[in-house]
């Protein structure tokens, strides 16, 4: 085996599984039965090409396939058992109608008191409980006819909400695009939209993202002077949506006018506020100070970001471990690792594992920290080791 690009591969990732699984290099020689002098020259890249059998060897010693040690597994995207299609099947089935029936006549009360339910283990980031209480409040749902139209429409959107959560984005549009439909009241339907900004912002669809939430910003602009808290929070929340695909976007003007704007609704509310029926998200001027760090992100300013956090005052949150803080969390561990303080960085996302370890797993962006944490270190510590296992840092 001789590939060159092949082999170019070889290197970094045996390194990395090799630091994974807390061996020496000499440690894997024994394990393995390759020689150290290989070992060592493979991971420094200097051996043009090696036969297929000692990196199958190497692959066994350290309990991965071959081919993700030789980068040849192809392209397919990994799924931890929060994102797996399987853990969402009966979802899936659920909004097909495919559910079954239920066993007694449900009520609006009874489906409203579900949802209830539901948002509540939301909130503590429990997907695998959510995975299995869902389908049965969809079926519910989509059971009641007439009166139970408005709270059919919010079992969809925060159905859709679990959906972009747990990447499972094929399934989310259309649900969400129903409950935008069937949504009785302005603001339920807004609701939906904010939900369907962020959809296609995780796909990376920012014209999508930015066109939406532009339109409706401007469709359900409240006079701040009379407006209910309701109508500031959705309007503020998609004024969000607009900053955060506008500064990905390279519009860094629109983003600053966009996020001005929030603000001022934020101010005028005075406090964190659950930002509509359907979903745990929250608006005010917490929430506010959290997508300006996140846009500093973007633009690489890991010391605004840094500053931003000092002045958050996280007690004001209605849920301690809400999605939107946990993803600060995560922006402030990326802002440590850019200014060379991994240390710290790695207490953040330790706290992070211990705290919500079911959504910490679905983060690509925690794989990405955790990666630059771990890159320039010769052996990993058993925390580390136990990070990686949990975001599926695989090499």
């Amino acid at each position: 085996m001789s590939d060159g690009s092949t082999m170019a591969d070889l290197a970094p990732r045996l390194r990395s599984v090799r630091k994974r699984r807390g061996m020496t290099q000499r440690e894997l020689a024994r394990a393995s039965g390759v020689s150290l002098s290989l070992i060592s020259k493979l991971e420094a890249g200097v051996v043009e090409g090696t036969r297929l059998e000692k990196v199958r060897k190497l692959a066994t010693a350290l309990r991965v396939r071959t081919t993700d040690l030789l980068g040849t597994a192809g392209d397919a995207e990994e799924h931890t058992k929060v994102t797996s299609p399987e853990t969402w099947e009966s979802v899936r089935q659920a909004l097909l109608g495919q559910f079954g029936q239920p066993d007694d006549e449900p009520s609006v009360e009874g489906v409203q008191r579900g949802l209830n339910e539901l948002k509540r283990v939301l909130a503590d980031n429990r997907y695998g409980e959510v995975a299995v209480m869902l389908p049965h409040l969809i079926r519910d749902a989509e059971a009641i006819n007439g009166p139970g139209r408005t709270v059919r429409a919010r079992v969809l959107n925060t159905t859709g909400w679990v959906l972009t959560q747990t990447r499972n984005f094929h399934l989310a549009e259309p649900t969400l695009h129903q409950a935008i439909d069937i949504a009785a009241d302005r603001l339920d339907a807004a609701a939906a939209v904010n939900t369907m900004v962020w959809l296609y912002l995780r796909q990376g669809l920012l014209a999508q993202a930015r066109a939406l939430a532009t339109e409706w910003a401007d469709d359900i602009e409240p006079r701040l002077s009379r407006a209910t808290t309701a109508e500031l929070t959705l309007w503020g929340r998609l004024l969000l949506g607009v900053s955060t695909t506008a500064i990905r976007d390279n519009r860094p003007g629109e983003a600053e006018d966009a996020i001005t704007l929030a603000r001022a609704a934020a101010i005028r509310i005075g406090h964190e506020a659950i930002s509509d029926t359907s979903t745990n998200r929250t608006f005010g001027p917490v929430t506010v100070a959290m997508i300006r760090a996140e846009n500093a992100i973007i633009t690489d300013e890991p010391d605004k970001v840094l500053a931003i956090a000092e002045r958050i005052p996280m007690t004001n949150l209605p849920h301690a471990h809400s999605v939107g803080r946990n993803r600060h969390r995560l922006d402030v561990a990326s802002a440590l690792v850019s200014l060379r303080r991994p240390n710290e960085a790695l207490i953040v996302m330790t706290e992070l594992g211990d705290d919500a370890p079911e959504w910490l797993s679905a983060q690509r962006y925690a794989r990405d920290i955790l990666a630059r944490v771990t890159e320039r270190r010769r052996t990993l510590t058993p925390e580390m080791r136990r990070l990686a296992d949990l975001v599926g840092l695989a090499y």
